[in-house]
């Protein structure tokens, strides 16, 4: 008796790097593939209509087309569709890239590099499901012995009446509802579907024998009140005539692939607010910049000592100013570092005495400016740590800046630093940054040390800083062994940042330090009212209309600018959008119905420059709107109208 050999499946590999393609050929050779090759998309797709192999083992990166667009026509077109696709990539490898692959119709999806086992595995069980498919006519009792012990439900319809033959144990579990019950009324599946994707899902069943195909993803909510995101793909079964006589559906839990792309898409939102951000914290501080530099060039027509000490001044904001921008863009520099691993600690022994005392000298124009009052306690030894000097400063500067930042003007902030004594080792240093400020809420705190983390903000008013410096911060004190943790008892409660870092040493007595951040407080023509709680921006601004011959008045306090309006009589008021306590949309309506003051003019200037922030400023009663830094002609010809 004659005994004839199986066939082996025919695999056509497709790849125009000749030596990963001779690899993958020789690799499935061994296996004891039968195995043609392509070096191109369109040769591929040539060689798949006449030779019809039984799987296309398909690289992405191709020279004409790409393989994900390869992979769409074979599975497009009818005489193929059942042809399998093992896609492949060497540089597209993220868990994105797998989906958009995925997506684009390939069975499955492998990253390089790819071991000789691993590709033999994915290939024989991928053709083992085309085998499936195709003894599915001739042996049901088969099929079910496979689909019994997948986590997907495999279903069988009649063609055109839609009765049920079968079901896969898995429906229960996906679908949360009983087989009994969809074996007397096969529709019952419908009712679990969520009611937005019902209507749809039922006209599709509905064309069965028009349209005994289709691929369709729509939500499903069990007995347990879950919602479930599933993939429904429904196949043709054709008898020895080519006429459809049964349908195959198959459903597959997609919830974790959705969750992801919600994920995805969250992450891109975030990046989009980012961006915005970034050019809001930027106009910002070159607002002032440009008015001090202007007001440097000008003369004037008072006493050269006079003309000096503005200058001095007009210096003083433009260097903290440029400071600020250059903290903004080392922290973004810093962020890159992080996600690259580049950030390499400088190590030696720190006195922490004087890492505080640099700390407050870089947070300390802030702190002055907002005329906050600085308490700083620190042992009466010595304390030595082991660290990067430069970004242990920079790390307590970041969470001074922070506690400047969001307390109010006039409020106290602490530096308290303490020393416990270890066990097993010599012990921790606690530096503690204390504020009366805004506080932080409760469901607030476990996230605020993410990047770009935000604390949530009224929509008319931009986000304070980039969400950047306490993910820094953390990161950076992870390098040094330590850890950055964050108190506060709620909104409007103040907050308490705490660094924890191992303790070297302690040495002699410290010397005092002095950390006093205090600074300088700060004829005829137009009246002009600024209302701005940038003081630096205010206050250059009214430097130099008081150059140009205008009479100006300035205000921080968004609560007394009606009071000062009524009393000084201005003809102009150039109002900032973002102010604290109150937005300056709702000022301008205030004023506006207001009968002694509504003959004023009103100019916005501010960070917010889109077609829309136009709009609103328009609608809330704005005569005019700069977008910060404004020009100085625009700045006239606003004031003027």
């Amino acid at each position: 008796m004659n005994s004839h050999p199986t066939k082996m499946p025919l695999i056509l590999n497709v790849d125009d790097n000749d030596g990963a393609r001779y690899a993958k050929t020789r690799i499935l050779q061994s296996a004891g593939f039968e195995v043609i090759e392509a070096a191109n998309g369109t040769d591929a797709l040539e060689m798949v209509q006449q030779q019809h192999p039984a799987l296309v083992l398909l690289d992405v990166k191709l020279p004409d087309i790409n393989g994900i667009e390869v992979c769409r026509r074979i599975k497009a077109n009818p005489d193929s569709s059942m042809v399998l696709v093992l896609q492949t990539s060497a540089a597209l490898t993220g868990r994105a890239d797998k989906i958009r692959g995925l997506e684009g119709g390939a069975d499955n999806y492998l990253a390089a590099p790819i071991e000789a086992d691993e590709l033999i595995a994915n290939v024989n069980a991928l053709v083992r499901m085309r085998q499936t498919q195709g003894e599915l006519r001739d042996s049901e009792e088969r099929f079910r012995q496979i689909t019994d012990n997948i986590d997907d439900v495999f279903w069988m319809f009649t063609v055109p009446d839609a009765a049920l033959v079968y079901v896969s144990p898995a429906y229960p579990t996906l679908w949360g509802r009983s087989v009994d019950s969809l074996r007397v009324q096969p529709m019952d599946w419908l009712d679990a579907v969520h009611p937005d994707d019902r209507s749809r899902m039922a006209q599709r069943w509905n064309q069965l024998a028009l349209a005994p195909h289709y691929d369709e993803e729509c939500r499903v909510i069990g007995q347990d009140g879950k919602t479930r995101w599933v993939r429904d793909r429904l196949f043709p079964v054709r008898g020895t005539r080519g006429d459809v006589y049964r349908v195959a559906r198959v459903t597959s839990d997609i919830t974790s692939r959705r969750e992801m792309e919600a994920l995805l898409r969250a992450a891109d939102r975030n990046k989009n607010q980012f961006l915005a951000t970034l050019a809001h914290e930027l106009r910002n501080p070159l607002s002032p910049i440009r008015n001090a530099a202007a007001l440097l060039g000008t003369s004037g027509d008072g006493s050269a000592g006079q003309i000096n000490e503005r200058q001095a001044r007009a210096r003083e904001v433009i260097t903290r100013q440029v400071d600020h921008l250059a903290h903004l863009v080392d922290d973004l520099l810093d962020v890159a570092r992080i996600s690259e691993g580049k950030i390499v600690l400088r190590r030696e022994d720190v006195n922490l005495g004087t890492v505080v005392h640099q700390a407050i000298e870089t947070a300390g124009p802030l702190i002055a400016a907002r005329r906050h009052r600085l308490d700083v306690r620190l042992p009466e030894q010595e304390v030595w740590v082991s660290g990067d000097p430069v970004r242990l400063a920079q790390s307590i500067g970041n969470l001074l800046h922070n506690a400047a930042k969001f307390t109010p003007q006039g409020g106290d902030i602490t530096v308290l630093a303490s020393v416990t004594a270890g066990v097993a080792d010599a012990g921790q240093v606690k530096i503690s940054v204390h504020d009366n400020g805004i506080g932080i809420a409760e469901d607030n705190l476990p996230r605020i040390f993410g990047m770009f983390a935000q604390v949530d903000v009224p929509p008319d008013r931009a986000p304070e800083g980039l969400g950047i410096g306490l993910s820094l911060v953390a990161h950076l004190l992870e390098l040094h062994g330590g850890r950055l943790t964050a108190e506060s008892p709620g909104i409007g409660m103040g907050s308490t940042f705490s660094v924890e870092l191992p303790l070297l040493r302690l040495g002699t007595v410290a010397p005092a330090l002095a950390c006093d951040p205090a600074a300088d407080a700060g004829g005829s023509g137009m009246r002009v009212l600024l209302v701005d709680d940038n003081v630096d921006a205010m206050e250059m601004m009214g430097f130099l209309l008081a150059e140009m011959g205008y009479q100006t008045w300035a205000s921080s306090d968004a609560s007394q600018i009606e009071s000062l309006a009524l009393h000084h009589r201005p003809q102009v008021i150039v109002l900032d959008i973002g102010l604290p306590g109150i937005d300056g949309y709702e000022v301008a309506r205030r004023i506006k119905r207001n009968p002694a003051l509504a003959g004023i003019r009103l100019v916005a200037h501010t960070g917010y420059g889109s077609p829309e922030d136009r709009r609103r400023a328009m609608e809330a009663g704005f005569d005019a709107h700069l977008v910060k830094p404004a020009e100085l002609g625009d700045l006239e010809r606003a004031l003027k109208g």
